[in-house]
């Protein structure tokens, strides 16, 4: 499976917003497209929070370093 790049994912996730703000979208697809908003979301937050612990590493005095390549 080719992974979304984050880009990507916040593009797809504001076409899910503009979708969601139409009105012309029902009811049974705002709920379809909200579960797919959150999914992605999810998924955005959890690549965030793994490139985050790559890059830094708290130090006992709440000072941050970057990871050593």
């Amino acid at each position: 499976m080719n992974e979304k790049k984050i880009e990507e994912m916040f593009a797809e996730l504001d076409i899910l917003a503009k979708k969601l703000e139409d009105r012309e979208t029902s009811l049974e697809d705002s709920f379809l497209l909200y579960k797919q908003g959150m999914e992605l979301l999810k998924h955005c937050n959890e690549k965030l929070d793994t490139v985050e612990k790559k890059m830094l590493q708290m130090n006992g005095d709440g000072s941050t370093n970057e990871f050593p390549n």
